[in-house]
């Protein structure tokens, strides 16, 4: 009997991901005067005692290591009115901070208006995995904005979505 091929294609394996719907964040940070930021949605919760949270990053990162030299950041939670924030961030070589609105938090993070909740934190923990790196945060503060109605920015399938209309399970 022979075993099946196990050697994954790298468009199979983040298409097969793609059926994972994920929410979306921007993470920022300050340092020399500059606010630096990506959009992220490899973000999670890791643990409530310490309150530690992670993301993961591209390895070849252009904003990351300022972000790591900072030594903090905020994870932007992305509201369903935010795709276009979404985008901006995930652009490379373009002034991501144009005509964003932030104020700072209290770690001196950005934090990005209209998010529908922010988590402060300082770089705990970094490990090398493949083509990525997983930063581990604790958090130090954070906000619960005022969410009756507001929806989070999701991705699914490669493309935005909205839950509004779904029924809860």
């Amino acid at each position: 009997m022979s075993l099946p091929n196990t050697t994954i294609e790298p468009l199979s394996f983040r298409e097969a991901l793609g059926h994972y719907a994920s929410g979306i964040t921007v993470i920022t940070s300050y340092l020399d005067g500059e606010p630096i930021g990506f959009t992220c949605q490899s973000f999670y919760s890791v643990s409530t005692s310490p309150p530690l949270v992670s993301f993961s990053v591209m390895a070849s990162s252009a904003s990351y290591p300022k972000i790591r030299q900072a030594g903090r950041f905020v994870v932007n939670i992305l509201s369903g009115e935010q795709a276009g924030i979404s985008n901006q961030f995930a652009r490379k070589g373009t002034d991501k901070w144009h005509a964003v609105e932030w104020q700072q938090s209290p770690l001196g993070n950005p934090i990005i208006a209209g998010s529908l909740h922010w988590l402060d934190c300082k770089i705990h923990a970094e490990h090398a995995a493949g083509d990525h790196l997983i930063v581990i945060g604790e958090v130090k503060a954070l906000s619960l904005q005022a969410t009756a109605v507001t929806q989070p920015l999701l991705y699914f399938k490669g493309q935005y979505c909205n839950i509004a209309t779904q029924s809860a399970v």
